[in-house]
């Protein structure tokens, strides 16, 4: 590779921090220039409020110039946002188990049922440590190894600041109202989207109504965070998007 290495902005997803992205750095660190952003009130990231309007300014504000991002699930809804609010300053878009809509709507049924979102929110209201555990026990579900994932994934979370719970209400409201499904198709960058088989939470057919326009990648025997379960195909496809 020659040329200087460019900017790619990675954006975790609900209730996590930048802390998730440890097993996929050393191999990105050769080929990108990283900037690893939190979600309001995740991690070391100050609160701030707006709606999905106001974290993607949020993101914005602390991410370069000019670069491609990498959402991963409610952090791709937060890049979508990013890119339609200013598409100038997003290279190329890969989203990771994530989806332009996540909950099923008219004629949108490839996606979580609202009852399922609804009960994450309850039982957050009661039991908030519990929940986060259950979610990451969800994420892993049928997957190789998922239970040695799951502790490292929790082990490297711990060592930053867990997630405010007013930032975990919000981020929940976002998942269940936002709908960038035109936001999506409009976009003219370069579109990546990489889908576990066996994810519990995006199904994999999300493939089949994706614009036609965005490259798909579905790895098999990976649950929501494909990263973890198989970063050397995921670094390979974002690698592949960026430099090919």
């Amino acid at each position: 590779m020659t040329g200087a290495r460019p900017h790619l902005v990675l954006l975790h997803g609900w209730g996590m921090n930048s802390a998730a992205w440890r097993p996929l750095l050393p191999r990105l660190e050769p080929r990108f220039r990283l900037t690893l952003l939190e979600l309001p009130g995740h991690g070391e990231a100050p609160w701030s409020d707006g709606g999905l309007e106001g974290w993607a300014e949020a993101a914005l504000a602390r991410a370069p110039s000019r670069a491609a991002w990498l959402g991963w699930s409610l952090g791709g809804l937060v890049m979508l946002e990013a890119a339609r609010r200013a598409p100038e300053r997003v290279s190329a878009l890969v989203g990771v188990a994530a989806s332009p809509c996540f909950v099923q709507r008219e004629n949108w049924t490839l996606a979580m049922a609202p009852e399922v979102l609804a009960q994450f929110g309850e039982s957050l209201a009661r039991d908030p440590d519990g929940t986060i555990g259950r979610f990451l026990a969800l994420q892993f579900h049928g997957v190789e190894g998922g239970r040695e994932l799951q502790r490292t994934l929790r082990s490297a979370l711990s060592r930053r600041p867990p997630p405010l719970p007013r930032a975990l209400r919000t981020g929940l409201s976002l998942l269940a109202e936002s709908d960038l499904r035109s936001t999506l198709a409009a976009l003219e960058q370069p579109r990546l989207w990489i889908l576990g088989e066996r994810d519990r939470l995006v199904p994999p057919a999300l493939a089949e109504a994706l614009p036609p326009a965005v490259r798909i990648r579905r790895l098999e025997g990976a649950g929501h965070a494909p990263f973890l379960s198989h970063p050397d195909a995921v670094a390979t496809a974002v690698t592949e998007l960026l430099h090919g």
